[in-house]
């Protein structure tokens, strides 16, 4: 099944931050000043990863020779043959139509998708319409038309089209914004297994505006998601299990948890995952594997893995000492919005050839920063 981009609202990012705002957390300081830590406000990546955004058709796409026009099938099935329907499908066919969705031959789809729609009512094909629609693939791009198809899959009980409706009526897609309606499709997409769902009704519990804030539930939610494999759900279960919300604290478990997420490369969790490395909460101390965590999180543009990585130069805990790095991924976060003067003074003590040279290696990272603000 396709991975249907997720749209939500403006503001359900920092949803998990808002619930726990101020509570800080990673370890003892050991001997690094100010203590190797983070704070929880930072969010973690909203929902599920979105799918990756897909080349339009190139010019020698093989199509249909004519795709038939999109329509409605003559009559819906009723709610007993809803199983009845799924079964006729035929794999094979459907397998073709997402098969020439995943490559990219999106008039293919379209037209295999639409047969099999007016040939059995496929929920399943009704969806990639909807997402065909929804991303303007092969087709003009309709979010009325996406809604029509999305609406049509999820009455047949299709759990990815019930999520690709919430994000629509959480981003006022195809008409106004619609929190209630998609607090509920979520709900039922949860209780279908959708990963995704059930991570963004999570949020809507830690949130506690449209439901009582259940720290409780959210977690029940996330666990579920996290067994699944969502790196937001792990990432989201590991910070309750760290503060105790929801969950009995348990740092071994927050740190398990946070290992999963950052094996999965989320920046947020590998961040923290580093931090219990080095001061050895919840797993066995590792300040080696810390820094190498640290460094890959500060290559992907944390500003916050930029300073702590920057730290550690300037002491050699985990990584040589290396003024000169260290200054350079000092600025770095200092142009990504992380102030620290301590790392300022460490600076203002070295000669001037380590901070030319420091500042020199910064200057490639600044402009790239510089240059993808508007």
């Amino acid at each position: 099944m396709i991975g249907l981009r997720n749209m939500a609202a403006a503001g359900m990012a920092s949803v998990l931050s808002a619930a726990l705002a101020g509570v800080a957390v990673a370890g003892a300081p050991l001997s690094l000043a100010p203590p190797l830590s983070r704070d929880v406000s930072a969010p973690p990546t909203a929902h599920a990863a979105p799918r990756s955004h897909r080349a339009k058709p190139k010019s020698h796409e093989p199509a249909v020779a004519k795709a038939k026009a999109m329509r409605r099938p003559l009559r819906e099935p009723p709610p007993e043959s809803v199983e009845t329907v799924g079964a006729a499908a035929s794999a094979t066919e459907l397998d073709n139509a997402y098969g020439a969705f995943q490559r990219g031959y999106y008039l293919t789809a379209f037209g295999l998708a639409t047969q099999k729609v007016e040939a059995t009512g496929d929920a399943k094909s009704m969806t990639l319409l909807g997402e065909l629609y929804a991303n303007g693939f092969g087709v003009p791009q309709d979010d009325n038309k996406a809604a029509d198809w999305y609406r049509l899959a999820a009455e047949r009980g299709n759990r990815e089209a019930m999520f690709a409706l919430a994000m629509f009526r959480l981003g006022g897609r195809a008409g106004p914004a619609n929190r209630e309606e998609a607090a509920k499709l979520l709900a039922r997409a949860a209780q279908l297994g959708h990963v995704a769902a059930g991570y963004d009704l999570a949020l809507f519990y830690l949130e506690g505006q449209l439901f009582p804030q259940d720290f409780g539930r959210a977690a029940e939610l996330f666990r579920s998601a996290a067994e699944a494999g969502s790196p937001e759900a792990q990432y989201a279960l590991a910070t309750l299990y760290k503060e105790g919300r929801g969950v009995a604290k348990d740092v071994n478990e927050a740190a398990r948890w946070m290992s999963a997420a950052a094996a999965a490369d989320n920046t947020d969790a590998q961040i923290e995952f580093a931090i219990a490395l080095f001061n050895g909460v919840g797993v066995t101390k590792d300040e080696t594997r810390a820094a190498e965590l640290l460094k890959r999180a500060a290559r992907k543009g944390s500003p916050i893995a930029q300073n702590r990585l920057a730290s550690i130069l300037t002491a050699g805990r985990g990584l040589p000492k290396d003024p000169v790095e260290a200054i350079k991924w000092h600025l770095v976060s200092k142009a990504g919005g992380e102030h620290d003067p301590r790392l300022d003074d460490f600076m203002s003590k070295q000669s001037p050839e380590i901070r030319a040279a420091g500042e020199k290696a910064a200057q490639p990272f600044i402009d790239a920063i510089k240059a993808s603000r508007p």
